[in-house]
């Protein structure tokens, strides 16, 4: 399909604005042309998921559970669509995308196509009250029940555009609730042919919105709106703390998945191989370009040298190149601004007296490359080692102790997600003095059932398995007299 739609209560429909083209990064040309909501739209389209929300969140479990199943089903059938149109929007490599974006997405509705059925009621103890100024003395029971938040609106960033958006539409829908969703305008593509399969699979109309912008006013829309209940928020530190302060009038609800600098403290005793396949991982998993990458080294003096030596090594076996060439392990950065950010902090880490030990350049060729980049001789002070670059950007900084060790890793403003290459012994005793969300053992693997977030300014809130479903609900206390 090349026609790309809105969809505001269950019609396709044009961006009143026009259109907007958007950029294969691996290119440089334009792929496809993106509607241009209006501010209007997207009230529209709140107003549409309000009038939906009372017949949907009334809606039986097994209905709700049936159709999450059947847009999993819908996913796996155009897997082949789907996965050639995120490689060309994305710029995210055939192995990113065949092995992560699309069966994740899939993944996903089938895991709250399970959560739809999950029990929402919890009984309490009874509660013996005295005789007092509410009346006579008595027994009441008491249960607390999870209900739907109301109407949701769903903003993902860029980097995975279909498994961050199935994310959030899963568990917001088997919860009952209805969702105006809001790609981010770089790749928006993927999400609006998901919002048809989910048109497609049988959703009533309003239960799933799509806006498509790259101007202000409807994105602010979405989060200022009274018929708008929560704002749910996968991004930039920076654009999450303007939701907070925009939604903040109306008190809506808030799920903000944010920025991370992942700290990764190899230790002594750690697996260097597997440490630095690891740490590898920031250049060849979507170019860097993931909130949990560790990209901050915390490296035992002992072994410091012996770490630095073999990742400046690893980079000369990196292919860089096209996204669509099964071979290619480091692909695009999303467009040509993210690009030259990028490269404004690698000058920025050579002004502050790091040293380049790999990369810092661009390979010359069409597209928005930046080549895998290490530096050394860093400290925690520089601003590529406390900024979240979003790239394929790795800095070393050595420490001595435990102690010094976790300092470094907490004197940041994120708390997304930190890495122990260590004895197992040692790393659980280390886990809880990090403050971050989520802590790695030896491994860069997740478990989909973990609860998801970070402390700090790396946001509120988690999501993630049964989890995810809280997250999505408001809870009520009922009680009764025996």
């Amino acid at each position: 399909m090349t026609d790309f739609q809105l969809r505001i209560g269950g019609e396709r429909v044009a961006g009143a604005a026009g259109t907007y083209p958007i950029t294969n990064p691996a290119t440089e040309e334009v792929m496809a042309e993106a509607p241009q909501a209006t501010a209007d739209q997207a009230a529209d389209a709140a107003q549409a998921a309000r009038d939906a929300f009372d017949g949907w969140s009334r809606t039986a479990p097994e209905e709700r559970a049936a159709l999450l199943d059947r847009v999993a089903d819908l996913i796996e059938r155009d897997t082949a669509e789907l996965v050639e149109l995120t490689i060309d929007e994305t710029g995210g490599t055939r192995r990113t995308v065949e092995t992560i974006q699309v069966p994740h997405a899939a993944a996903r509705f089938r895991r709250y196509a399970r959560g739809a059925l999950e029990a929402t009621v919890d009984p309490l103890p009874p509660s013996v009250t005295a005789a007092g100024a509410l009346g006579p003395a008595s027994v009441t029971n008491a249960y607390a029940q999870r209900l739907p938040v109301g109407v949701v609106t769903a903003i993902t960033s860029y980097n995975f555009p279909l498994v961050n958006m199935a994310g959030k539409l899963g568990p917001a829908l088997a919860a009952g609730n209805t969702v105006v969703v809001k790609p981010a305008p770089q790749d928006p593509l993927g999400v609006l042919r998901l919002v048809d399969l989910c048109h497609e699979a049988g959703f009533p109309p309003g239960v799933v919105n799509s806006i498509t912008t790259t101007e202000t006013a409807p994105a602010e829309a979405l989060t200022t709106d009274r018929n708008v209940d929560m704002v749910s928020f996968t991004g930039s530190t920076v654009v999450g703390q303007r939701i907070a302060q925009a939604g903040g009038a109306t008190m809506k609800r808030l799920l903000l998945e944010l920025g991370g600098k992942g700290a990764c403290i190899v230790f002594d005793d750690a697996d260097l191989s597997a440490a630095s396949s690891a740490i590898a991982s920031v250049w060849g998993f979507h170019a860097g370009q993931i909130c949990t990458a560790p990209t901050r080294v915390i490296a035992h003096r002992s072994i410091h040298d012996q770490l630095v030596e073999s990742l400046t090594a690893i980079p000369a076996f990196l292919s860089v190149g096209d996204p669509r060439d099964p071979g290619t392990l480091v692909g695009p950065l999303v467009s040509s601004v993210q690009r030259d950010r990028v490269l404004g902090h690698i000058r920025g880490g050579l002004d502050a007296g790091a040293t380049l030990a790999a990369g810092g350049d661009t390979p010359d060729r069409t597209g928005f490359f930046v080549n895998p980049t290490l530096f050394t001789g860093c400290t925690n002070e520089m601003p590529i080692s406390r900024e979240e670059i979003f790239g394929p950007v790795v800095v070393v900084i050595p420490f001595d102790d435990e102690d010094e060790a976790v300092a470094i890793a907490n004197d940041s403003d994120y708390g997304l997600y930190g890495y122990l290459f260590t004895n197992t012994a040692r790393a659980h005793a280390l886990a809880p003095r990090l403050r971050c969300g989520n802590v790695g053992i030896n491994t860069l693997a997740r478990n989909p059932e973990t609860p998801f977030g970070g402390f700090k300014q790396s946001g509120i809130g988690r999501d993630g398995g049964s989890y995810g479903l809280a997250a999505y609900s408001e809870l009520q206390s009922v009680v009764w007299p025996s």
